[in-house]
């Protein structure tokens, strides 16, 4: 039975998709199947493609139908979209249409609109039973043939540009200056004139920070002051917009240039949005808002009798808490920020609002999207809302202090202490150097050996403070130890630990004029730790600089901070190799480049020797899912094209003074 050929109304767009190259139509009319009674044989063809280049473009190829009894010629030309310059390929291949028959195990690839006034102008298909030369074996050996072909040109004419399209456009495009006005007047108009500012001093504040390391001569365009997760979403969609990048900034006291802007953009500051939303207290857990300090929130629930046991510095927030996944001196039984939290609100680049999971403590139910915002630096989402556990305030508490002849005995009886598993809540470890610039510094109240000292706190039941002392008392003696020194009330104990806790700002308070202090973080296997600290600490005394060693030696974490004269560039220089080498030696060690300051701007490099490439490229697989416009604090943690160097990595310095140069001015776009 004859059947009228349905006219072709479309042109046919084929993909070429590495790592497996399809040569096909793809549905791009949205009709249905069922008005389609003819389909195309033969250009299914699949042929593997391994070059690791990822996903290239799409190769439109118009299919013209010329029919000449019962046989239609198609001419495909496969034209790389965008590059005018290169000549077009032609590619003639001969089809047969052929009838309806639920024999033949086609694929539906393209579907044709029947068009009554069209069909009745073309030819009729000849029946089966005639003895055409374009039999359907035929026909599907020479489209196959075809698909070869076009493979051919993709993988030897094209396949250079193809990886280097792809690659560029992996490289976000922001908008221009203008845009970036048109986005401030927007959002002043639905948020409230007072609501961004563009005052030269906040713009400052936001792009430059005296605690961090890494401080780069740009600044953000503007400042964003959000109060509710609805007006975060406005912003997101604004500056999605008009390809605006947006840095989420709470309590700014990271250390690795987290919250700097590279590409200037729009800063998000959560100063209003720093309320306790509520506290559970029989579930043990509470709801914040990005912006509540953590000493803050401990001190408004003392009186449950439970607190929140992450204890980075004094001014952290808890939004930046969980964009590091930070820690502190409580990490050695407590664990890291990730532990803590139970779920997040997330504003996502476009503005969608999302929950992670629910309130129960345990949960299996779907990805763990919570562990996947916590220590993502803001690179995936604005975290507007946090449920964080709670601990019982433990029964007692005790502080120690005790004193070792070398670094290596302190790290060594560290090590021990853990491996005998003494549940301490800290063990923190400080240098001769660290102990002299807190007696320096003043802020204790009281003078301190000035040798490497190990701080103990221990917490529990009375009876079981006392056995736990009992057991760290020899392990130290073990190890050359001196004379513990305990607090013998609350107030003691508070002065004994302050010196551990004011240790970083008694060292930035030490600065003279051109002063600048490097301070970063490693982390290695417990058996590794004293091999590392006695290495690093040569390194450093070998600089002839005033520079110390302290750290969270309870999980094998510890940090360096040393003081230099900025404007001596090979000062500069040796403080920076001795950085890197201690990096270097922790990933010898299997260790990380950061246990708890995060990536930030200061350390891709770092985390590209750590992780590798193709570990690299997940992330920034999962990050182009949630952020295609890659607005979410660019130029952190990892570029957005493997092999490229980091951004600005030439004008990055090392800095941790609040004068800045003259010629220092806000930029825009």
């Amino acid at each position: 039975m004859d059947h009228s050929l349905p006219a072709v109304e479309r042109f046919i767009e084929y993909n070429i998709q590495p790592p497996q190259l399809w040569i096909e139509p793809r549905h791009r009319s949205g009709l249905s199947s069922r008005s389609a009674p003819y389909r195309s044989a033969g250009l299914a063809s699949r042929i593997n493609h391994e070059n690791g280049t990822g996903t290239s473009p799409c190769i439109h190829a118009p299919l013209k139908l010329n029919n000449s009894n019962g046989i239609y010629e198609a001419s495909m030309r496969i034209v790389s979209s965008g590059t005018p310059r290169k000549a077009e390929t032609i590619l003639c291949v001969r089809l047969r249409v052929l009838q309806r028959n639920p024999s033949l195990h086609f694929q539906p690839r393209c579907w044709c609109r029947h068009d009554s006034h069209a069909a009745s102008s073309l030819k009729k298909i000849p029946s089966s039973s005639q003895n055409a030369f374009w039999t359907t074996s035929r026909t599907l050996l020479f489209s196959t043939f075809a698909s070869s072909l076009a493979y051919a040109y993709g993988v030897n004419d094209a396949g250079s540009w193809f990886r280097d399209l792809a690659q560029e456009r992996s490289i976000p495009k922001y908008g221009s200056t203008k845009e970036f006005i048109k986005a401030i007047g927007e959002l002043r108009r639905t948020l409230g004139e007072d609501a961004v500012s563009t005052d030269d001093e906040d713009l400052h504040a936001h792009g430059f920070s005296e605690w961090s390391s890494i401080n780069i001569d740009r600044l953000p365009v503007a400042v964003a002051y959000p109060q509710s997760t609805e007006d975060v979403s406005q912003i997101a969609k604004v500056c999605n917009k008009y390809r605006m990048p947006m840095i989420p900034y709470s309590g700014g006291s990271s250390l690795e240039g987290n919250f700097s802007t590279p590409y200037g953009g729009m800063s998000i500051d959560f100063a209003f949005m720093d309320r306790i939303i509520k506290v559970h207290e029989d579930d043990l857990d509470v709801v914040v808002q990005p912006s509540v300090q953590w000493m803050e929130l401990n001190d408004k629930i003392k009186d449950t009798g439970l607190f929140f046991p992450v204890d980075p510095g004094p001014n952290a927030k808890i939004g930046g808490m969980v964009s590091t996944s930070c820690s502190g001196t409580n990490a050695c039984r407590y664990g890291t920020m990730k532990e803590w939290v139970v779920n997040l609100t997330v504003v996502l680049s476009d503005g969608t609002v999302i929950k992670t999971r629910r309130r129960p403590r345990k949960s299996s139910a779907g990805y763990n999207l919570t562990g996947m915002f916590v220590g993502s630096e803001g690179t995936l989402g604005i975290v507007t809302e946090i449920t964080l556990k709670l601990a019982v305030i433990p029964q007692d508490t005790s502080v120690a202090v005790v004193t070792f002849p070398t670094i290596r005995d302190a790290a060594t009886a560290a090590a021990k202490v853990m491996r005998e598993g003494v549940p301490v809540q800290c063990m923190e470890i400080m240098d001769e150097v660290q102990m002299n610039v807190v007696n320096r510094a003043g802020a204790t109240g009281r003078s301190w050996k000035e040798v490497p000292t190990l701080f103990f706190k221990f917490s529990g039941t009375k009876a079981g403070v006392r056995d736990n002392v009992k057991v760290v008392t020899s392990i130290a003696k073990a190890h050359k130890g001196g004379d513990f020194t305990f607090a013998k009330s609350p107030e003691e104990a508070h002065t004994l630990w302050s010196a551990r806790k004011e240790a970083l700002w008694s060292m930035l308070s030490l600065r003279h004029d051109g002063n600048e202090v490097w301070s970063t973080d490693v982390a290695v296997p417990l058996s590794r730790l004293p091999d590392i600290i006695e290495i690093s600490k040569k390194d450093m005394d070998e600089l002839g600089l005033f520079a110390s060693i302290l750290g969270h030696v309870g999980d094998g974490n510890f940090h360096e901070s040393i003081m230099y004269d900025g404007n001596n560039a090979e000062e500069k220089a040796a403080v920076k190799r001795s950085i890197e080498k201690m990096v270097d030696l922790a990933l010898e060690m299997e260790g990380t480049c950061t246990g708890e300051h995060g990536v930030g701007l200061g350390k891709k490099e770092s985390l590209t020797k750590e992780l590798g490439e193709d570990t690299l490229d997940v992330m920034r697989g999962i990050k182009r899912s949630l952020d295609p416009h890659w607005l979410m604090n660019p130029g952190k943690i990892f570029e957005p094209v493997r092999d490229s160097k980091p951004m600005d990595s030439e004008q990055a310095v090392a800095s941790s003074s609040l004068d800045r140069p003259e010629d220092k001015k806000a930029r825009v776009g």
